[in-house]
């Protein structure tokens, strides 16, 4: 089974960890946002910047919606 995220996105998610835990990890456009409290928003935040510079990392997932019965 092949690796999900290269070695290089692994670094940048454990960066944005180190930011999270310290309590300076800030949220939206260019950290304008208030603070970041749940540690998957850390991670996306890391792996969304992993996959800005290039670095392979697996797609966002595909937002599915329920269909709600009549």
């Amino acid at each position: 089974m092949a690796r999900r995220y290269s070695p290089g996105a692994s670094k940048d998610v454990e960066r944005e960890m180190r930011k999270f835990k310290r309590g300076t990890l800030k949220s939206g456009k260019g950290g304008k946002g208030g603070k970041v409290k749940s540690r998957r928003q850390a991670i996306a935040i890391g792996l969304s910047e992993a996959r800005r510079e290039g670095k392979q990392a697996a797609k966002k997932a595909a937002r599915t919606r329920k269909r709600r019965s009549a």
